[in-house]
């Protein structure tokens, strides 16, 4: 069965299309956009190896036809150097304003191809097909698009909103373990920030989530979708609310910087490691029950996922180059870094009002827990 998210922007509205095979029926969701039967499709070596002949045949099916370009998998593709090769790539293709340009892949191709489509002849419309876990519930709805530099992460980018996301949860099944989790943790998040009752429903079915049932993979997807499709209807542009969807962020990209943007430590694992971090923040100030992380890591750790800097190989910065590393964060308003904290689980607020002498306290007692 495949269910529908309806993401109402006005002028800019768009459906999220969530169920297996999918990718099969491609040309069915996609041709009713087109103005000429031809699609441009930018994935990465990994996807376009799996998936990239099931999408041609779905396409094909339609009388779609499509030229593809593969990128590197990994964190350090969102950088200039790609976001070049694909803005040329698409140049060469000739593709006009009124075509599409289909981002095939997780949370790094649907952002580099996202920010190539939203400065490609000044905007052209695009198609987010996620393949990741991460990507599905999270990157590739609310049209945030964008690139990583030297200084930090997403940091140049643009808000360009897809004209479609077709997110085939039977792909989730050629994941690596590792990769799902990582997933996960953007699961997790929607739960632990605004809907104490779905973070109940994945203490239950997590397992079976990660064991490959189906039915609650769709269900996980939808509610993560709908959850952030509401948000992003209400502020678009992240002026107010849709910071809270940052939860975890702030202390996540901090490490991925202080990691390289490698392996070490991916994006998901990161957010779920800064979600533990945010609440163990808010619970030495006094803003939620001291119980409160304590079941957020306890959940993480039945799932089988980082949970603590001790789980990140190699060595880390000190708290302070830490801290340094949070204040490259996109939250930073007039100098001042902005967190997401929680009074408790199911409710989180943007705040600008932390003690920097509390953040390295959780940061320096995460370190010595190494």
């Amino acid at each position: 069965m495949v269910e529908r998210v309806h993401v109402a922007l006005p002028g800019r509205e768009y459906d999220v299309q969530i169920g297996p095979g999918l990718l099969g029926q491609a040309g069915n969701y996609i041709a009713p956009l087109l103005r000429r039967p031809r699609v441009a499709v930018i994935s990465d070596e990994t996807v376009a190896g799996l998936h990239l002949d099931t999408l041609r045949a779905g396409l094909a099916s339609e009388g779609i036809s499509m030229e593809s370009l593969s990128l590197p998998p990994g964190e350090s593709t969102k950088c200039w150097a790609e976001l070049t090769r694909c803005i040329e790539w698409l140049l060469d293709q000739q593709v006009e304003r009124g075509d599409i340009v289909v981002a095939f892949g997780g949370g790094v191709i649907g952002d580099l191809v996202g920010f190539a489509a939203a400065i490609l002849r000044r905007g052209v419309r695009f198609v987010q097909i996620p393949t990741s876990l991460l990507a599905q519930v999270d990157s590739s709805v609310g049209g945030k698009t964008g690139i990583n530099t030297h200084h930090g992460k997403n940091l140049v980018g643009a808000f360009h909103q897809p004209s479609l996301v077709l997110a085939d949860t039977a792909v989730l099944g050629t994941l690596e373990p590792r990769d799902f989790l990582a997933g996960y943790g953007e699961v997790v998040k929607y739960g632990l920030l605004g809907d104490a009752a779905f973070f109940d429903w994945l203490e239950q079915q997590g397992p079976a989530l990660a064991d490959g049932d189906g039915a609650a993979r769709v269900e996980a997807v939808r509610h993560s979708v709908q959850m952030k499709a509401d948000i992003v209807m209400r502020d678009e542009t992240e002026q107010g609310e849709r910071a809270l969807l940052n939860l975890g962020h702030t202390f996540g990209h901090a490490l991925e910087a202080a990691t390289g943007y490698s392996s070490r430590l991916l994006h998901g694992e990161g957010v779920a490691i800064g979600c533990a971090l945010a609440f163990e923040l808010s619970a030495r100030m006094g803003l939620c029950a001291q119980e409160a992380p304590s079941r957020v890591r306890a959940h993480l750790r039945d799932m089988g996922m980082k949970v603590d800097l001790s789980d990140i190989e190699g060595d880390l910065p000190d708290a302070d180059t830490l801290l340094a590393l949070m204040g490259q964060d996109k939250k930073v308003v007039e100098g001042q870094l902005r967190f997401i904290l929680a009074r408790s689980i199911g409710e989180s607020f943007v705040t600008g009002d932390v003690e920097k002498a509390d953040v390295l306290a959780v940061l320096s007692d995460a370190l010595a827990r190494r």
